[in-house]
């Protein structure tokens, strides 16, 4: 073997056999669904507290519109404002203004407690209904209420994309679900870039400190020892992923068909195969094609398989940054000061992705992701909206071209950084290091 490969070796075995990486390997992925599923589980189970509140209804329209829900009850009043206020029988007050339906604003709600939102949100649509049902009146038509409700209508978008080559359509992901797919996707990679970069910059210098890099770079060169860790902890990084991509592979392909109700999976095979019709289908066609796009090998193979070119390229480029870094100080405390320029991209890159996951197809989105340091989380947002391949291809020969230049200029400074003691260098004297031959 290699003195690079007895590097890597070493870095990977040394941390995929600690219990930590297996621990947050495996819970992680428990945690994103857990974090997913409690809230809606404790609202399921919460009960809420019924509020009374006292209605001074000076309008005499509102008040007998008003139902009362699980978590609402309205008690008509007709005492003043101020003994309302004072009886503890109520929660709060609701007063309803004498010209509520020309003038919607004349609500007041008093409340003994903190203010619920929920019950905030119930009371002002009950309200709603019940200016509007009065408004409706004026025009005098018979049943006009359900001739409104009759031509109400619950548009539904099947998206698909227009190959450019033979202008075959084909099915593609509604653009809510691609936002948040890529959101998702650029969050992982953004996170795996700065605790594995910062990995190897906290790996060098307790290694340092330790005066263990004087005696190893006695029979390994120094560019050869940066090379070997960034490559050991990157593999790291890939294995995590990897095993990650299998746990959510198997929730996709084997506990979500069982969790499924079997229409819903029988028009999802139905779509998959060109013959669902959005006009007599049972369930939401929105949610049929969604089902359909995230069950598809094809569309999940391509997600995970860029996810793992960039985090490559943006893994590179950023640890051999951090292991500048590193081996330029000799403490945490010097190298946090350093560390904002480096992590100066990743703040523009989560700026940045909101703006380009609403509007992927852009020119500004697109020449945005071409910027390699921040083109890893930017692009992955974009990939999930099928844009051109030769955007992502483009994307990432930019970005590892400029890693192997990153990765020789970082070199330059390791080698010699990790023999200075003492002093943290500036900027300029780390550039004076790396022009050194």
């Amino acid at each position: 073997m290699s003195k690079i490969g007895i590097v890597i070796a070493r870095e990977y075995k040394e941390r995929v056999s600690k219990k930590s990486f297996i621990i947050t390997t495996l819970l992680v992925p428990l945690l994103f669904i857990g974090l997913s599923i409690l809230p809606a589980l404790l609202m399921a189970i919460h009960e809420s507290d019924t509020t009374t509140y006292a209605v001074i209804d000076r309008s005499g329209i509102v008040m007998p519109q008003l139902e009362d829900t699980s978590s609402l009850h309205f008690v008509a009043v007709e005492d003043s404002l101020q003994s309302a206020k004072q009886n503890s029988d109520y929660d709060g007050v609701l007063v309803i203004g004498a010209d509520i339906v020309s003038n919607p604003s004349e609500v007041t709600l008093l409340n003994h407690s903190a203010a619920n939102m929920d019950g905030e949100m119930a009371i002002r649509s009950q309200i709603k209904k019940a200016v509007e049902t009065e408004r409706l009146k004026a025009y005098n038509l018979e049943n006009l209420k359900e001739i409104i409700k009759e031509v109400e209508a619950d548009v539904t978008i099947t998206t698909y994309r227009i190959d450019e080559k033979d202008g075959t359509d084909s099915s593609a992901l509604p653009s809510e679900i691609s936002f948040a797919i890529g959101l998702g996707v650029a969050f992982i990679l953004y996170m795996f870039l700065i605790i594995y970069g910062q990995m190897v910059m906290t790996s060098i210098i307790e290694e340092k400190n330790n005066r263990v890099l004087e005696i190893v770079v006695s029979s390994v060169k120094p560019e050869q020892l940066m090379m070997g860790k960034i490559c050991g902890i990157g593999l790291v990084a890939i294995t995590q992923v990897a095993i990650w991509v299998l746990l959510i592979a198997a929730g996709i392909f084997l506990l979500l068909p069982a969790l499924m109700p079997a229409d819903v999976m029988t028009e999802v095979a139905a779509y998959n195969s060109g013959q669902f019709d959005a006009a007599t289908a049972i369930n939401d066609p929105y949610m049929v094609s969604t089902m359909a796009q995230l069950t598809q090998v094809g569309f999940l193979l391509k997600i995970f398989g860029y996810l793992t070119l960039f985090l490559i390229g943006g893994f590179f480029l950023y640890s051999s940054i951090f292991a500048a870094i590193g081996s330029a100080v000799d403490n945490i405390q010097d190298a946090s000061q350093l560390q904002t320029v480096a992590m100066l991209p990743f703040i523009l890159a989560i700026a940045f992705a909101t703006m380009v996951g609403s509007d992927p197809g852009s020119s500004m989105s697109m020449w945005l992701s071409m910027i390699p340091f921040i083109s890893p989380i930017v692009m992955m947002v974009r990939v999930p909206f099928d844009i051109p391949a030769w955007q992502i291809w483009t994307s990432l020969a930019l970005l590892y071209a400029t890693f192997f230049f990153m990765v020789w200029f970082a070199a330059k400074i390791y080698r010699v950084g990790i023999f200075m003691y003492g002093k943290k260098p500036t900027i300029k004297e780390l550039i004076k290091w790396a022009r050194y031959k």
